[in-house]
């Protein structure tokens, strides 16, 4: 692995953690809202990485894909607790938790295109700089030491947007465990319901199968027009 793979891979590690802790306060934030403290109590409403870091998926597989160089990225954190006993609503409180993670990483992802759009606005070097990251989706050496500082400042916003969109989108499937199965399992019948709140490894192996490929699906032309519109500003 070259110097620049390495910047790539801290880079890349350090907005994923950002994301997964983003994601896991909104859901405790939201639920400690709607009536449940147990993920505040906690300490779970914090962006502190120490608080939602699961040893596996947040540090241990992140770090194999990234020294392997898959091109890919992703990992998970520690569940949110959540205590829907304590919902005035259940159903509806139930989603609303649920969504309060993708939706935190879906503002995230519009925060930093817009963020990269003022910086592109307001400067030529950072016109310059978003035109390059956003029409080759990679780092230049040579660039980022000219500019040491906004440089790498637009490539942390560029694999936010990344990584958000595609955090998003993943969490949002209706399989089993995924946010979107919280949201989906309550629009099925009784008997549905026992089925697929049993899937299991049915529910990992499509995870596994079929997760990335749908997902790219979906994200692939929302980030075609991003870039799109970093190109044109």
């Amino acid at each position: 692995m070259d110097q620049t793979h390495i910047i790539i891979a801290i880079f890349e590690f350090a907005v994923l953690l950002f994301s997964l802790s983003l994601h896991e306060a909104a859901h405790a934030w939201m639920a400690n809202r709607l009536g449940d403290p147990t993920a505040r109590m906690l300490g779970r409403v914090t962006l502190n990485p120490i608080k939602h870091i699961d040893p596996l998926g947040t540090v241990i597989l992140p770090i194999i894909m990234l020294l392997v160089n898959t091109g890919f990225l992703f990992g998970w954190a520690k569940p949110t607790p959540v205590t829907p006993a304590n919902f005035k609503n259940l159903r509806r409180d139930d989603i609303l938790t649920t969504v309060a993670g993708p939706g935190s990483n879906l503002l995230a992802a519009i925060g930093a295109t817009l963020l990269m759009l003022l910086l592109s606005r307001t400067s030529a070097s950072g016109a310059n700089i978003v035109h390059q990251i956003a029409g080759t989706g990679g780092l230049d050496p040579t660039l980022m030491a000219s500019s040491p500082v906004l440089y790498p400042l637009v490539f942390l916003f560029y694999l936010a947007m990344i990584l958000n969109l595609i955090l998003a989108a993943f969490n949002l499937l209706p399989l089993p465990p995924l946010d979107g199965s919280h949201v989906f399992r309550h629009m099925l019948p009784y008997k549905a319901l026992r089925f697929y709140d049993s899937m299991g490894m049915i529910s990992l192996l499509l995870i596994f199968v079929l997760g990335g490929r749908v997902v790219g699906f979906i994200v692939g032309p929302a980030i075609y027009f991003l870039r799109g519109i970093l190109l044109a500003f």
